[in-house]
């Protein structure tokens, strides 16, 4: 309980801080970033396309988790931020599926948010092992890590206390694994392929899955949804810059 207290009071202190330090401007679109790259760049992206449609535009990059991004946005210290839409509908809204964008816009708009602008792509969470690792001890899905206790479980801080995340996956699969290690995602695998874990998450969008040589476990519970990227944002925005 208390940890769970202390949780809730550091997103709200990190957001609080995040309002401090980039008020919102009338005139300029802040557009923020998680801490990844695919964020950073998507956010990059929509900043740079506000200006060449005449906008000003400010890229906020990397300001935190989901937690701290949405709490930002609903305090007025950001307008928009790539999201997706896994983690709007388990993360942000508790629901237990992703329903369509219609429905999604109903539920944010209680909120004064929005969400739009489907950007082509899914990128879901998974969980990986080194290829040479999975092919030897014959792990292809997620249900066949019940039968290998001895793997050292690495994930990120998030995803440990995501509902979409590990507390939900050991729902799913009924896994009674060792405790995983909370490691930063952005260090993830560089300690895989220095045998420091054996199973990390991943986004299945990360081009160091190839360079690392990694399998990705089938999720044959189909226990993650997608994770479409769209624009997560205030309600207000269009009216505000209509020209972005």
């Amino acid at each position: 309980m208390l940890r769970h207290f202390a949780s809730r009071m550091l997103v709200a202190v990190a957001g609080a801080a995040v309002a401090a330090v980039f008020p919102a401007t009338a005139a300029t679109l802040q557009v923020g970033s998680k801490r990844f790259t695919e964020s950073y760049i998507l956010g990059e992206i929509v900043a740079q396309t506000a200006r060449r449609a005449g906008t000003d535009a400010v890229h906020r990059r990397g300001l935190g988790n989901t937690a701290i991004l949405v709490n930002a946005l609903r305090a007025g210290s950001i307008d928009v931020y790539p999201e997706y839409t896994g983690t709007i509908a388990r993360e942000i809204l508790r629901l237990p599926a992703v329903p369509p964008l219609a429905e999604l816009n109903a539920r944010l708009a209680r909120e004064g948010l929005a969400v739009a602008v489907p950007l082509g792509f899914n990128n879901t969470y998974a969980l990986a092992m080194r290829a040479e690792d999975a092919a030897a001890r014959g792990i292809a899905r997620l249900s066949d890590l019940k039968r290998h206790r001895d793997l050292r479980f690495g994930f990120s801080q998030e995803f440990l206390g995501r509902a979409d995340g590990w507390p939900g996956l050991v729902r799913a699969y009924g896994f009674d694994l060792p405790p995983p290690r909370g490691i930063d995602h952005g260090l993830a695998y560089e300690a895989i392929a220095g045998r420091q874990v054996d199973v990390i998450d991943i986004y299945s969008t990360d081009a160091k899955l190839a360079r690392y040589r990694l399998t990705v476990l089938e999720d044959n519970a189909n226990f993650f949804p997608r994770y479409d990227a769209v624009l997560l944002y205030r309600a207000d925005v269009p009216q505000r810059f209509p020209q972005a």
